[in-house]
């Protein structure tokens, strides 16, 4: 049947989330980050969020815990991953793979809005004629376009982690595009779900598989485990809502 359940982890905080509020407050056009976005790792936060998502795996029942890690190749996910299981005393295999990665948004990035509007107004003028799901930034990737390399991915689960349930640490739009396509959603209706109630750092989301086809959503943006602790609950929605 394939994958019997999928656990989907957003990072946990970064440097770039923490650069991208403090550009967005201060009104600027550029957001201050030196490191290429592949490159970007955890703020202080971010670490103590990832600890607290390992507590909260460690605490799972057996039959409940994951028995495989995928990972997208970003700092970001690999340090949350790894500080995640070595906090939860877990011996797992972990795999990371590029189709996880983040969202590309090419000529866009490190731009804020007030950014995007003085250097490519026309980038904000084809988002309104095509919509965020379609609309490509030059260079970069459209939400139908993650869900390609996302849809290539889940294939790949189903071929190589039949039977198991896999916990998969990646970003906000890919958490998003993943239940787009497991619950057959719209575009209207993952979009709005994503703006509705944007993608938490650390937040948990679980699916499980009915059979060959359908998915129920266990839980969606869990962040329990971050609310018993001292780190904040962080949301950073950042660029992806360009």
């Amino acid at each position: 049947m394939g994958v019997r359940e999928l656990m989907l982890v957003r990072h946990g905080e970064s440097e770039g989330n923490v650069a991208a509020a403090e550009a967005y407050e201060a009104g600027l056009e550029v957001i201050d980050v030196e490191e290429r976005d592949a490159d970007v790792g955890l703020s202080s936060t971010g670490a103590d969020q990832a600890q607290a998502l390992g507590e909260a795996l460690g605490r799972l029942h057996e039959h409940e815990r994951p028995e495989t890690v995928w990972c997208s190749p970003f700092l970001r996910a690999r340090q949350t991953a790894e500080l995640a299981l070595e906090t939860a005393g877990l011996d797992l295999p972990v795999r990371v793979d590029e189709r996880l990665r983040d969202r590309e948004l090419g000529v866009l990035n490190r731009l804020t809005q007030a950014g995007i509007a003085a250097r490519y107004p026309h980038e904000g003028e084809m988002r309104r004629e095509l919509g965020k799901f379609y609309h490509r930034p030059s260079g970069g990737e459209s939400w139908a376009d993650v869900a390609l390399r996302v849809r290539s991915l889940l294939s790949d689960l189903d071929r190589v982690e039949d039977g198991r349930r896999v916990l998969l640490v990646c970003h906000d739009a890919v958490v998003m595009v993943v239940r787009y396509i497991c619950e057959q959603m719209s575009e209207r209706g993952v979009l709005e779900a994503a703006g509705d109630d944007p993608v938490r750092n650390v937040a948990i989301t679980r699916l499980r598989r009915d059979d060959e086809v359908t998915w129920t959503l266990l839980s969606y943006n869990d962040v329990r485990h971050v609310e018993k602790r001292e780190p904040p609950v962080t949301e950073h929605v950042g660029q992806h809502d360009v």
